[in-house]
């Protein structure tokens, strides 16, 4: 009979856990579909006292990683730690000596992913991370796979679950963004520390990998645009929906003639967009190919048990490639392209500012658009100032970036003007 190929398990924390539970529990289908047997050989840990949410044979922890790296009968190693260092060092050992590898990691991923994937192919052998990308959700193995049919023109999505719950906390709760942050953080969803998500680091983290997937380059952290929600007020919720709008973080990613455009930022996005209705902590990615047209992926994008699915899919994928002498080598074929900095960007803006209430106010402010380029395409004001200033909301027209900010720079100049509150970006126009 045919010995259990042997697993390495880098982490035991939630993902870890979760991924562990899974193995065990559906150990024997798992199996099955995966054409062989398996078995968890070592786990590594930072201490073996620590009690455990699962129940594991003690034998199999260690505190040393040369116990998974330097065991030759340990084929497969799956990273969970989390983080970029030590798991970059640990997964690129892992690659180097030709030991496939399964992770979940995020920031690995958008940070060296090209030299890991170039490293794998070259040492034939996998490299696999659907879990990095929306938990349990299905996308990396649809771009890397599915879509290959395709060329690939936009990916717009909401990818991280805890600016959404805090976003639709404000949205349907009418609560401030400090008020839903705290819900978010008592119920788990938030760290205390919270500024990666709520900035948009994250989001930024995952906007990498996916788009380098589906324009096929190697794009950077340092080439994607992001800001956070942290500024996003109830007055702007209150302006969206009356507008027919919703406020959410996406991340974005197009294909531009010659390059690609990447950005994550708070976005309003028409209410009758499949992505204005994913609320709470689920996430979304909306994909649009040139032959397949529009889809979108939903589900959990964080936890134990959906992160768990994600990499149990991946391992599985990995035992099947082995026994059939095969792996992936799609991404091999990237190829550098520009990503247009985020002035030369087009798009439809929100611009809500204060300003006195009296005659020729409007006409100041359309000048100063108009002088920039800037096309008004709605405006609200709302009531009367009394001698204070009122609120005057604008929905520009598609213009680059560059244009607005000299537009706005003008209008903050204006006597008349007390000051803009508010500048978001509008997108989700449906074909």
């Amino acid at each position: 009979m045919e010995r259990p190929v042997k697993l390495g398990l880098l982490g035991l924390g939630t993902v870890g856990s979760g991924v562990y539970r899974i193995l065990q529990e559906n150990h024997e289908i798992i199996c099955k579909r995966a054409g062989t047997e398996f078995e968890i050989a070592k786990i590594l840990v930072r201490d073996l006292q620590k009690p455990r949410g699962v129940e594991i044979d003690p034998r199999k922890l260690t505190t040393s990683i040369a116990d998974i790296l330097e065991d030759p009968e340990i084929s497969v190693v799956i990273e969970l730690m989390g983080g970029l260092e030590p798991a970059y060092q640990y997964i690129l050992a892992a690659l180097e000596r030709g030991k496939h590898v399964v992770t979940a990691n995020k920031a690995v991923i958008a940070a060296h992913g090209a030299r890991l994937i170039r490293l794998a192919a070259s040492k034939g052998v996998d490299l696999c991370y659907e879990g990095s990308v929306g938990g349990g959700i299905p996308i990396i193995k649809p771009i890397r796979e599915s879509l290959v049919g395709n060329r690939i023109e936009e990916i717009m999505g909401i990818v991280n679950g805890t600016t959404n719950y805090i976003l639709t906390r404000m949205t349907q709760e009418k609560i401030a963004f400090s008020d839903a942050l705290k819900q978010a953080q008592a119920l788990g969803y938030a760290e205390a520390d919270p500024a990666a998500d709520i900035e948009g680091y994250d989001a930024a983290n995952k906007l990498v990998i996916l788009a380098s997937l589906a324009f096929q380059t190697p794009i950077s952290l340092q080439q994607v645009y992001y800001e956070g929600i942290d500024q996003v007020t109830l007055e702007d919720i209150s302006f969206a929906q009356h507008l027919g709008y919703t406020i959410k973080l996406l991340a974005i990613a197009k294909r531009k003639p010659g390059g690609a455009e990447a950005r994550v930022h708070p976005t309003f996005i028409p209410n009758e967009h499949p992505l204005a209705s994913v609320n709470g902590v689920f996430n979304a990615v909306f994909v649009r190919g040139d032959a397949v047209g529009e889809l979108m992926f939903y589900g959990r994008g964080a936890g134990d048990l959906p992160t768990g699915s994600a990499v149990a899919a991946d391992i599985v994928d990995v035992l099947r490639n082995r026994l059939c002498g095969s792996h992936h080598r799609v991404e091999t074929l990237w190829q550098p392209i520009p990503v247009e900095p985020v002035e030369n960007v087009r798009t439809r803006y929100y611009i809500r500012l204060h300003a006195e209430d009296k005659p020729g106010v409007l006409a100041q402010i359309a000048a100063s658009f108009g002088a920039e380029g800037v096309s008004i395409e709605s405006m609200i004001q709302q009531g009367r100032g009394q001698d204070q200033p009122v609120p005057i909301v604008f929905i520009t027209h598609e213009v680059e970036e560059r244009q607005m900010r000299a537009s706005l720079a003008r209008i903050s100049t204006l006597a008349v003007v007390k000051d803009i509150a508010s500048v978001i970006r509008v997108e989700g126009v449906m074909s």
